[in-house]
């Protein structure tokens, strides 16, 4: 019981109750599909968002913090927050994939599939919900512990890496160019052969017992619109600071991150070049909220400046992160939440080296 008071912040009913719930966000996030249960984490959000400054234009107080109400309980919590819905549907897209319940001529491996929505199979909501309770236990464990970064986005991170391990995807992947950083052989549409599933073979290796052979593209990119480095790099430095002049004039550092993530309703629509930038928008928003000291303390110029330089960072961390874990495996693993977690521990380190005044909403021990 003390243990679980340190590290969940709640007594046992409590967390049994939230372990149910999480099962439930993670088995529904899989019958979703992961992506568009992540929209509605940005819909939440910007619910979330818009009564609490509301409520702060009501009371004069600005709080910038998470914790409560619709942002706190259902946008980052066991309903739609992404280290439970987002995760357990990656996590149930590729089991489906690896159970062969998945054919729809997605151009990338069938795992990495996560705008599909996986319906009702009871296996596949079953592996939904359990990635949904490790999601949860991950952010409660890390949160409470006060690791400093941020434990939503360190609980996509570590399923992903689970989900990977459990199903015996490889983690990393075969680099084909000439290093895991090479995408140039997606630009030439170079091909793969796969085995039935999709797994790459060896060159010159054999498909035992007569499986079906088909191909792949042999490097496979996170989002083909958006993986050359100017171009990440500008649209971080300009998402970082309307995320930042955002959180200035509403003294929000989550509603941006809340609009990209709804943005996406358009890419899950098939609308073709829609950026993905809530890995820019959020550390951009929380870094010039740190720099500042608190969300009452902001100054516009320099907030923008550094929210700029942030969204900037957040850009380029995922596009290194989607080169090395995503480009050349077999499921999802989720750039913009690892991105997040290396930007919220930059952000932490800066506090405790005494350049930031705060950390904001980012957890110390």
């Amino acid at each position: 019981m003390v243990t679980l008071q340190l590290l969940f912040g709640m007594g046992l009913q409590d967390w049994i109750a939230l372990a149910i719930a999480a099962f439930a966000g993670g088995a529904f996030g899989a019958a979703l599909g992961a992506l568009p249960a992540f929209i509605f984490t940005g819909f939440m959000v910007i619910a979330g968002e818009a009564v609490n400054t509301l409520a702060s234009d009501l009371t004069g107080e600005l709080s910038g913090q998470v914790g409560t109400g619709i942002t706190g309980f259902v946008a980052f919590g066991p309903v739609f927050g992404p280290h439970v819905s987002f995760a357990g549907g990656a996590a149930a897209a590729a089991y489906a994939a690896r159970k062969g319940y998945m054919d729809t001529g997605f151009d990338f491996h069938e795992a990495k599939n996560i705008a599909h929505a996986l319906g009702t199979k009871p296996d596949v909501l079953a592996v939904g919900g359990l990635f949904g309770i490790l999601g949860m236990i991950i952010r409660q464990v890390s949160g409470g512990l006060g690791l400093p970064w941020d434990p939503i986005a360190m609980g996509v991170v570590l399923s992903a890496v689970f989900h990977r391990l459990v199903l015996n995807y490889p983690l990393v992947g075969d680099a084909h160019g000439r290093s895991l950083f090479d995408m140039s052989p997606f630009e030439r549409e170079e091909m793969v052969q796969t085995a039935e599933g999709g797994e790459a073979i060896a060159d010159g290796g054999e498909v035992a017992d007569g499986g079906a052979v088909a191909e792949r593209l042999a490097v496979e990119p996170w989002l083909p619109h958006q993986y050359e480095w100017p171009n990440v790099a500008m649209i971080g430095l300009v998402t970082g600071i309307l995320a930042a002049y955002t959180t200035v004039q509403t003294g929000s550092i989550f509603l941006g991150f809340g609009i990209s993530a709804a943005s996406l309703v358009f890419l899950n629509c098939g609308v073709e070049q829609i950026p993905v930038t809530h890995h820019m928008t959020l550390p951009g928003a929380t870094a010039a909220v740190a720099f500042a000291g608190g969300v009452g303390s902001m100054a516009i110029l320099p907030s923008v400046l550094i929210g700029g330089l942030f969204g900037l960072t957040g850009a380029l961390t995922g596009e290194v992160i989607q080169r090395i874990f995503y480009s050349h495996s077999d499921t999802h693993f989720d750039p913009p939440a690892a991105a997040i977690v290396i930007n919220t521990f930059a952000i932490a380190l800066l506090y405790f080296a005494g350049v930031f005044p705060s950390a904001a909403w980012v957890p110390l021990p």
